[in-house]
């Protein structure tokens, strides 16, 4: 049966994502469907930032790949896999049997027109491209880029703003770059949603000059450190942070992990997968919280997308469960300097013959360090630098929640189960913002119209209730853009339908 009109309504008569929908007393909001950039029209953006040249350069870019999601595999035997460790990028990718839903997001038009059909009010766009460029390597191709794929999507989606808003890609290599580009996108193209890469690899610099990236490529690409803005970073991030709160724009993400550590399967790209947006996502969120910025910047606001909310609701309770354990003045508990040496030597005279055999006690000192196993339990360490909550300035308990929960959204795929944890208050002592992050566009979802009708089996079979559903598709992305940029929804199918609920409230 072919895609045509007649089509297409058929499949809106058995949308059963749209009978959800007309169940509801509220709208839905989607944080995440991927849409993919028409590449010929895109170049014609690129060539006008940057010329013949950049777009040549641009095609090499997207051959070659990115990162450790690099394409070179393919032109590896599997001895040379094996011996450069390299990792299997991601294949297959897109809807293709599906082929409606393959031009769905293709086409503006289309997609504004079906969103409807798969039960979505207003959907928030991440353009396949958007997703790579920030991670650009080449700083001039990166930055031109960047601005043609931002205008590219302004332009294309400014027609269709009731309903659909891409996010803007922002580059991160420096705050003064996302500084640039960040106030471009608002004041020049109108764009309210930023994306920013949840990372930046950075060469290890006693590696890097000991073996040049022209000379030793191979090294260059193993020899790097993750840099997470907010911890240990390479520059102060503040006033990037500060400028996200001025424009009242919140900051999403929606990096890979693949390639990290055990994520470098040579032959198995589910392996590669399965957790990495987690992964790259717990990384940036840790650094955010230890490094202060959530409690410099209680305004700012970050959607960490398609990891998840299980390991959202595992992070909060080990940041719960380790400061407890060691904090400033928990630490003092395991402190060397506090053994009670003549304890110590009373209970080794009287139950220590098994370790001792017969030799004498004639220095406390080396029994404490023979006690704590000779590793780095025993030495000293700098006064100033034991509580490693310091900077997040967490005094008490709750202090986690407030630097923790109004800070971060999480985005839940439609058919994850999981963001039931982050809404088990008897477990957690609060709830997290997990937020509907569908992921439709990509291979996860298979037909467009089945994406609200998967996550609310959820409410039928009891995993969630009626109330958490609405706060996952609602309430939560509502107070997360709205709650930033009260002119978020101005203008669109939200605002009305949420004067509805005002009025009839």
């Amino acid at each position: 049966m072919s895609n045509s009109p007649s089509y297409i309504a058929y499949q809106k008569k058995r949308s059963p994502s749209l009978a959800i929908r007309h169940q509801l007393d509220h709208p839905v909001i989607d944080t995440d469907v991927h849409t993919i950039e028409y590449t010929p029209l895109l170049e014609e953006y690129i060539a006008e930032e940057g010329g013949g040249t950049a777009v040549e350069q641009f095609r090499a870019a997207i051959a070659r790949g990115f990162g450790y999601l690099g394409n070179a595999w393919y032109d590896q035997s599997w001895d040379e896999r094996r011996a450069k460790r390299s990792t299997r990028p991601p294949w297959w990718a897109l809807p293709t049997k599906n082929t409606l839903d393959l031009a769905t997001v293709s086409l503006p038009a289309l997609l504004h027109e079906r969103i409807q059909e798969a039960g979505i009010d207003f959907a928030v766009l991440y353009p396949n491209i958007a997703t790579f460029a920030p991670h650009i390597g080449n700083p001039e191709l990166r930055r031109v880029v960047v601005r043609a794929v931002n205008r590219f999507n302004a332009d294309l989606f400014r027609n269709y703003s009731d309903r659909l808003t891409p996010v803007a890609a922002i580059p991160l290599h420096t705050p003064e770059e996302g500084i640039a580009e960040l106030e471009y996108v608002v004041k020049e193209l109108g764009l309210k949603a930023a994306l920013i890469p949840g990372y930046i690899n950075r060469p290890i610099k006693a590696l890097a000059d000991k073996y040049p990236r022209d000379q030793h490529p191979d090294v260059a690409q193993n020899g790097f450190w993750v840099d997470t803005y907010g911890l240990d970073s390479e520059y102060d991030y503040d006033p990037f942070w500060a400028k996200a709160v001025e424009l009242k724009v919140v900051l999403t993400t929606h990096s890979a992990g693949m390639g990290w550590t055990a994520r470098r399967s040579i032959s198995n790209y589910m392996y590669n997968h399965i957790g990495h947006f987690a992964d790259a996502s717990h990384a940036l969120a840790k650094a955010l919280f230890f490094g202060g910025v959530t409690r410099r910047f209680p305004a700012l606001r970050v959607g960490l997308l398609e990891g998840g909310a299980a390991w959202a609701a595992n992070l909060f309770a080990d940041l719960v469960g380790h400061w407890e354990k060691r904090n400033g003045r928990a630490i003092e508990n395991y402190n060397p300097a506090n053994v009670d040496k003549e304890l110590l030597v009373e209970l080794f005279n009287r139950y220590g013959g098994d370790v001792l055999r017969g030799k004498p006690l004639v220095d406390s000192d080396a029994l404490i360090g023979g006690a704590l196993g000779r590793a780095n339990n025993f030495r000293a360490q700098d006064p100033d630098r034991l509580d490693d909550f310091a900077a997040a300035g967490i005094e008490k308990v709750e202090d986690i929640a407030a630097r923790f929960v109004p800070n971060f959204y999480f985005g839940a795929e439609a058919d994850d189960p999981t963001v039931a944890f982050a809404f088990n208050e008897k477990v957690l002592g609060t709830r997290l913002n997990a937020f509907w992050a569908s992921d439709s566009g990509h291979w996860d979802v298979p037909d467009l119209t089945e994406v609200l009708a998967d996550t609310y089996r959820l409410v039928q079979n009891g995993a969630l209730s009626e109330q958490d559903f609405r706060d996952l598709v609602y309430t939560h992305p509502y107070n997360f853009y709205a709650g930033t940029n009260p002119d978020f929804f101005k203008g669109t199918a939200i605002d009305g339908a949420v004067k509805k609920i005002k009025q009839a409230a």
